[in-house]
């Protein structure tokens, strides 16, 4: 294929991702969203083939390769429950990162297979893209793994920190680029390996101090990182699609981080710079004293949302755990049927994902203007009868707008402890991702049914 035609078709795959991102960006257009970005990564992978021209008899373990790594891939998705979908996030895109990383190393110990000179002479453009594609790759990787096990469970989700740790991230940041800048006076082996190492370390060091209350914008900004990873590697290969590609992912990313930080009341550069100034949140939790609950049952719930004019639900990620999402839409059918009006009330950070909650709602065909963000429903709390919260906790709990010394002061949260009633689905009174003791539990207006999400909203339907 000509270099011509290449560089159309490429043109062709990037405004297929561009309109792929803008059907994203609503849930009414997300699959329309999700067919142009398949459709511009077929385009994209198929001319990079015909480009490629002659591969011999690589071509055999490439389609071997494409093909494990393919069948994997559809495998994992097609088993993976939506509640572990944020760490399959966070394991996808460590392998973008490592993915880079193996680009950077094959093309400065192969420089004459990527037209970028020979080794010792490689260009120098080509040398700082490669070793920045490198740098951030492997951050990407290393920042991924331990945000995947945060959020697996398997390490700790409270923010691990020691003296003088910011310190350390600065030095090693200023590091990588001091080593950038030798290893193009040298193109010295020993400095290309120290930047891969540090910067494999930096990524650890920069995730670990981050607590679990702001895994979503950790996922959200690794995203950012490994687009920008790509992108680098796109220019060390002279690679429009790449490029294109990588840039839409890191700028995208970086916007939703931008986004995200705001919804949480959370500085962005904290959170890039590696949690400066994070609070211990495990410290932080109350040591609260037995204060006196309200206790309920299906048949309460069911008897205040029967006689109530209007109903916002408010889901969680206790939701997601117990699969609740099509009993919830059964429940809502049943209020319906009532004459009672029924809005959902979705936080920016609901769950542990971007728009995870949106994404279940749309799985139990929830239509779309019944689903409403902070910002267009909050003030429809006060005029709200019967408020029905199942499995969120942080993103409802009021010290967020009294308590100064609360780790998650100054973060909007949804006003439910206005609403007439409030019906709280949780299985005990523990506290949120967050670590801290929600005041919502105590209010006089709080109704707690004490169950998982699925069976009590399954009770609560057949009482209605």
């Amino acid at each position: 294929m000509t270099a011509n035609l290449s560089a159309l078709f490429y043109l062709i795959s990037g405004i297929l991702f561009i309109l792929a991102l803008r059907g994203l960006s609503s849930p009414e257009t997300s699959r329309q969203g999700n067919y142009f970005g398949i459709a511009g990564m077929t385009i994209a992978i198929i001319v990079t083939f015909l480009s490629v021209g002659n591969f011999g008899t690589g071509l055999i373990y490439v389609l071997i390769f494409l093909i494990i790594g393919g069948s994997i891939g559809a495998f994992i998705a097609f088993r993976i429950p939506m509640t572990a979908m944020p760490e399959l996030v966070a394991g996808f895109h460590s392998l973008v990162g490592l993915a880079a990383v193996f680009v950077a190393i094959s093309a400065f110990l192969k420089p004459e297979a990527f037209n970028l000179g020979t080794i010792g002479d490689i260009k120098l453009a080509s040398l700082i893209e490669m070793s920045l594609g490198a740098a951030i790759g492997a951050i990407t990787f290393s920042g991924s793994i331990i945000a995947f096990l945060k959020l697996r469970g398997i390490m700790s989700g409270s923010p691990i920190t020691f003296k003088g740790q910011h310190f350390i991230n600065l030095i090693l940041g200023l590091a990588i680029f001091a080593l950038i800048y030798y290893l193009c006076t040298t193109q010295s082996d020993n400095i290309f390996w120290s930047i891969v190492l540090i910067s494999f370390l930096l990524g650890v060091l920069l995730i670990i101090p981050i607590g679990g209350a702001d895994m979503p914008v950790v996922i959200s900004m690794l995203n950012s990182y490994s687009g920008w990873a790509a992108a680098g590697i796109g220019f060390t290969l002279e690679n429009t699609a790449l490029i294109i590609t990588g840039a839409l992912v890191g700028s995208s990313g970086a916007i939703l981080s931008y986004i995200m930080c705001k919804g949480m009341n959370r500085s962005f550069f904290n959170v890039i710079l590696g949690g400066w100034g994070a609070t211990d949140q495990s410290s932080s939790s109350q040591s609260k004293e037995q204060k006196p609950v309200k206790n309920g049952n299906a048949d309460d719930a069911a008897f205040l949302m029967k006689n109530a004019s209007s109903v916002i639900i408010v889901p969680g990620y206790g939701m997601a755990v117990a699969q609740a999402q099509h009993a919830l839409r059964e429940m809502v059918d049943a209020l319906k049927k009532n004459g009672v009006k029924v809005s959902y009330a979705i936080h920016p950070v609901a769950g542990r994902m971007p728009g995870h909650m949106n994404v279940l709602l749309a799985e139990a065909n929830v239509p779309y203007d019944e689903v409403f963000e902070l910002e267009e429903i909050n003030n429809d709390f006060a005029n709200c009868d019967v408020a029905y919260v199942i499995g969120a906790n942080d993103v409802t709990n009021p010290v967020a707008k009294s308590d100064p010394q609360s780790p998650i002061y100054g973060m909007p949260v949804l006003d439910v402890e206005k609403s007439k009633s409030v019906l709280f689905v949780k299985r005990s009174l523990s506290p949120g991702y967050a670590g801290i003791d929600n005041d919502l539990f105590y209010r006089d207006n709080t109704l707690m049914l004490f169950a998982d999400a699925k069976k009590m909203t399954e009770e609560i339907v057949k009482s209605l």
